[in-house]
């Protein structure tokens, strides 16, 4: 960290193609650990926004800035972070919501970002596409979700991950996503001990 700082951040990114809910949860965890999240979707350079609101997908031409952007921010935002507990963890924790669809995506933020997990946020085409069609607000039109599940590209076993299917109120997903993430911290301090 710069600065010298002795905190230690972890990067957990959730993951998933639009109208799953990256934001709702990534927003949520962070606020129930005192933790910080950032939204990629505030590091898109400003012709991406308008790409995808007149239905034109993004090619890896138009994501490479974007991803660049987030995790210059990631980086900030772990370098401010307060070296006083941030609970009760030892690891502060940077949820960040992006899609992160693509192997190559997934391998440059983890070589921006150490340590990285990511959070697939996984659903059916019926339950995202309804939920796109209900969205209000939103740059990113229904019309892109099939480019969006084309490019999606299925998370390796050599990649730190957990999946929860989206199929259940946002708050059933969130305290599913957190046990999962809890379990994750008691697995990695158990190996430390042995």
């Amino acid at each position: 960290m710069a600065g010298g700082s002795a905190i230690k951040a972890e990067f957990v990114i959730v993951m998933g193609v639009s109208g799953s809910g990256k934001t709702g949860v990534a927003k949520r965890l962070a606020m129930q650990g005192n933790d910080v999240w950032l939204d990629a979707d505030d590091y898109h350079p400003v012709q991406n926004i308008e790409n995808m609101r007149k239905g034109v997908p993004l090619n890896d031409e138009m994501r490479w800035p974007w991803l660049a952007a987030l995790c210059e921010a990631a980086i900030d935002a772990a370098d401010k972070i307060d070296p006083e507990p941030v609970s009760e963890r030892d690891t502060a924790r940077i949820f960040i919501a992006c899609s992160a669809l693509k192997r190559r995506y997934r391998d440059f933020l983890r070589n921006c970002l150490d340590p990285v997990i990511f959070v697939f946020l996984d659903g059916s085409r019926d339950v995202i596409g309804s939920r796109l069609d209900r969205r209000t607000g939103h740059f990113m039109p229904p019309g892109l979700l099939d480019s969006q599940l084309a490019d999606l590209e299925p998370l390796g076993p050599d990649e730190t991950s957990v999946t929860v299917s989206i199929d259940a109120p946002i708050e059933t997903v969130v305290s599913t996503v957190a046990a999962r993430l809890a379990e994750r911290e008691t697995d990695k301090s158990l190996n430390q001990n042995t």
